[in-house]
């Protein structure tokens, strides 16, 4: 009888998206098939620190009274040295160094950048552990809103129409740079070109409220995102590689239903705040679910992605415009990625299982 897989589960981070990263860490290490696989729980720091974390899905489940966080506990991962081996080891708090073993595979369920964005990835591929998700180019382009439109666009996907700017443009030019705003039409979004769950967005209904939406973004990020808003449903659906180098999976779809907030906003996905209804499935017509489905395996294959992404989608009276790639969605038992593939016909388990399935092969 072969042995269980060892997975590093790597959580938290120095993003702002660290708390989520962590609540989502709670749903893996609650959901996984302990039968089938040990895991390792690591967690980063606020500040970067790599330590051994608990294994106990209830510290990390999501409070909205007292977000969960990686605390600095003392003790310090130290990753293989070379590629001639797969040891991880751990030094405690009082400097004795033990082995943890093997590693089979890392799980990095990281959000946002310092985790999503490559870097994390790039770490791993130099030390030559498998992983699941996105490589570096991928993951690199899939946090990089300006650069994932470029792509999609050179693609022959539908965006919508934008405007990139960094701080040092707009402090030298801010009047060119709200002219040029205008030319996009009202309303407008305002967003880090590097940031992900809504961090740092702004909806800017006139062009007196952009000088403070673009102050906002820039808290995130040095470069930002003007883009004009697009009317209609807000869809989403999840993509899994193919097996043995096949064609990309693609979930039902499902909608972010706006009630009484403006848009779905951090608070709304992961603080349970009103005003906003996820539906799984959306009613889309055979041929709409089918386009939709078709488009989110393309702009998955033009960034080069592997393991796991989610599409998100405005589909409007001419067609279906893509708004963003997430290469590491938010991946808790309640996020609509596992949503679309439960009601697609898989479990929360049977999705981590495939996950890894895929990081093994390659």
């Amino acid at each position: 009888m072969p042995g269980k897989t060892t997975v590093v589960l790597l959580f938290g981070g120095r993003s702002s998206e660290h708390s989520i990263s962590c609540a989502t860490a709670g749903g893996v290490l609650e959901a996984i098939d302990r039968s089938r696989f040990d895991v390792i729980p690591v967690g980063i720091t606020r500040e970067g620190a790599f330590v051994l974390e608990d294994d106990d899905p209830a510290k990390f489940r999501l409070d909205v009274t007292a977000l969960p966080q990686v605390l600095d506990n003392g003790s310090r991962i130290l990753w293989p040295d070379s590629i001639d081996t797969r040891e991880l080891s751990v030094r405690s708090a009082g400097g004795s160094v033990r082995s943890l073993g093997d590693v089979d595979v890392v799980f990095p369920i990281l959000h946002g950048p310092y985790g999503e964005d490559g870097t994390v990835q790039g770490l791993l591929e130099l030390i030559g552990l498998p992983y699941v998700g996105s490589g570096v180019l991928a993951s690199a382009l899939g946090m990089d809103k300006h650069y994932t439109k470029t792509v999609l666009e050179k693609a022959g996907i539908a965006v919508a129409p934008w405007r990139t700017l960094t701080a040092r443009e707009w402090a030298a030019a801010p009047d060119a740079i709200t002219a040029s705003a205008s030319t996009l039409g009202l309303p407008l979004f305002v967003k880090p070109a590097r940031a992900g769950s809504s961090v740092g967005v702004s909806k800017v209904s006139s062009l007196d409220q952009l000088p403070a939406a673009i102050e906002v973004a820039l808290r995130e990020d040095s470069r930002v995102l003007i883009e004009r808003g697009i009317a209609g449903r807000e869809v989403e659906c999840g993509v899994l590689g193919g097996r043995g180098g096949g064609s990309p999976r693609v979930s039902v779809a499902g909608e972010i239903v706006m009630t009484t907030r403006e848009f779905y906003d951090f608070d709304a996905k992961y603080l349970d705040a009103p005003g906003v209804e996820l539906v799984c499935p959306a009613v889309l017509t055979p041929d709409e679910l089918a386009t939709m489905q078709s488009i989110a395996a393309r702009a998955f294959t033009a960034i080069d992605g592997a393991g796991l992404a989610r599409v998100d989608f405005f589909l409007t009276p001419t067609g279906f415009v893509v708004n963003e790639i997430n290469t590491m969605p938010g991946f808790t038992p309640i996020s609509m990625f596992p949503k679309c593939w439960i009601a697609s016909g898989m479990s929360y388990p049977q999705i981590i299982d495939e996950l890894i399935a895929l990081a093994l092969e390659g």
